[in-house]
């Protein structure tokens, strides 16, 4: 595979190092955030009508209970613990339940929005890319150029705001918010349609502004490979268009788009934050928000975790990967 086992075990060390850079971050930034999350869950009590007899008596018995009245020393190397055996701890806004419940229950939402977004806006991306500069391609797809740029500098959130105020406010194509209609019991197929429906819009946000940023890219890739002589030589054989087309050109320019596909996937894990909160939909990146909103610890210590453990693992995975991708690139030592 043109790997040397030094390089792999270098490789496996800094990705544990990077993990445990980022749990120390991860631990260290939400503390000096201004707030106390256990006054305010004891706030939200009291403005849902519920009584409280004594709140300085709770707080202090809520920051017991999750260790937060011990020393930071001591608070960090439980913490260290913990992750090395993936436990993170129970949710502190809602206690009693665990924060891999929590991110169990959201993350299949953020999954099924995020990948499927993410493939076809490569796929679409990648090929239209290739496409505008390719010499057998129609002319009218080089015109694609100018568009292309201008959906790439588009953020999502932008584009989630146009497409709410034209698809949902002014003609009610699709629904405002949520992932179900109010009081909603359908089952089966009707149900998986009713998500379809209702994921439309983000979707379409994320596609829209992440096509434009693969056709970029890959244009940009396509551009440096339209010189090399493995083209040249396939067409001294006379092979067809379509066939050097996607064999040799678009195969050939692929690498850098996987790598960035890698890097994409791993990071699903965030989800879209600001998509998601802005249609309410219950994936990981609004139950992170609502985290940050309320200075709950374990669940944004959870996230955030499992988030640098995906990407960093994705990067491990495509560099290792790299020499079945693309022969010429060797780690072994000779």
């Amino acid at each position: 595979m043109g790997l040397s086992l030094g390089y792999v075990a270098r490789r496996v060390l800094l990705f544990v190092v990077v993990v445990w850079a980022a749990a120390t971050i991860n631990f260290v930034v939400p503390r000096f955030a201004p707030g106390d999350p256990t006054a305010a869950v004891v706030a939200r009590l009291e403005s849902q009508g519920g009584r409280v007899e004594n709140p300085k008596a709770l707080i202090e018995e809520y920051r017991r209970k999750f260790g937060l009245d011990k020393p930071l020393v001591v608070q960090y190397v439980l913490y260290l613990s913990n992750l090395s055996r993936f436990e993170l701890g129970f949710s502190i806004g809602f206690f009693p339940t665990t924060v891999s419940g929590l991110i169990a229950r959201h993350l299949p939402w953020t999954i099924g929005l995020l990948l499927t977004s993410l493939f076809i806006s490569f796929a679409i991306g990648s090929i239209l890319g290739a496409l505008m500069v390719w010499p057998g391609s129609v002319r009218s797809l080089r015109v694609v150029a100018p568009l292309t740029m201008v959906m790439a500098a588009i953020p999502y959130y932008l584009m989630a705001l146009l497409l709410l105020w034209g698809l949902a406010f002014t003609y009610s194509v699709f629904p405002i918010f949520g992932a179900s209609a109010i009081g909603s019991d359908l089952k089966g197929f009707a149900r998986f349609g009713e998500i379809i429906y209702f994921s439309t819009l983000p979707a379409l946000s994320i596609v829209i502004s992440s096509i434009g940023l693969w056709a970029v890219t890959m244009r940009g890739i396509m551009v440096s490979t339209l010189g090399e002589d493995f083209l040249t030589l396939a067409e001294a054989k006379g092979l067809k268009g379509p066939r050097i087309f996607f064999w040799y050109g678009v195969r050939n320019a692929m690498l850098p788009q996987v790598t960035g596909l890698a890097i994409a996937i791993g990071q699903i894990m965030a989800g879209s934050v600001i998509v998601e909160v802005l249609f309410s939909y219950p994936g990981v990146g609004h139950l992170l928000f609502e985290a940050i909103r309320s200075n709950d610890y374990p669940i944004i210590q959870g996230i955030t975790f499992l988030l640098v453990v995906s990407a960093a693992g994705a990067v491990l995975i495509m560099d290792l990967l790299y020499p079945r991708l693309d022969p010429r690139i060797s780690y072994s030592n000779k």
